[in-house]
């Protein structure tokens, strides 16, 4: 273990410290480990993921909804909206499940 010298107030300090312990300057940042990351890259997977499913879905059910009588544009609207619904749900849930696995994964400093 080598001895590195604190930029602030230039004591001696151990390079596996995160901090100085005479006066608390950060001297270097604590890393995610391999499964904090893989939360980390699964919550921003998914949050892209829901977004395209969300905005492709919408669309493809509007599509050409012109072209419909009236009832069956109040039922494309309907379904529309109970899909959007189901998708909006999921999307939540899921970001909040991933995101407290996020949370409880995250870089600790003594």
């Amino acid at each position: 273990m080598a001895m590195i010298n604190c930029p602030e107030c230039n004591n001696s300090v151990s390079d596996a410290a995160y901090k100085c312990p005479t006066c608390g300057v950060q001297l270097r940042k604590a890393k995610r480990g391999f499964f904090g990351k893989l939360f980390k890259w699964s919550f921003i997977g998914f949050n892209a993921l829901m977004l395209f499913w969300a905005i492709a879905g919408f669309n493809t059910a509007t599509k050409d909804i012109g072209a419909l009588t009236g009832a069956e544009q109040a039922g494309a609207a309907i379904g529309t909206g109970i899909g959007m619904a189901m998708v909006l749900t999921v999307w939540v849930l899921g970001a909040i499940i991933l995101g407290m696995f996020v949370l409880f994964t995250r870089p600790k400093v003594a």
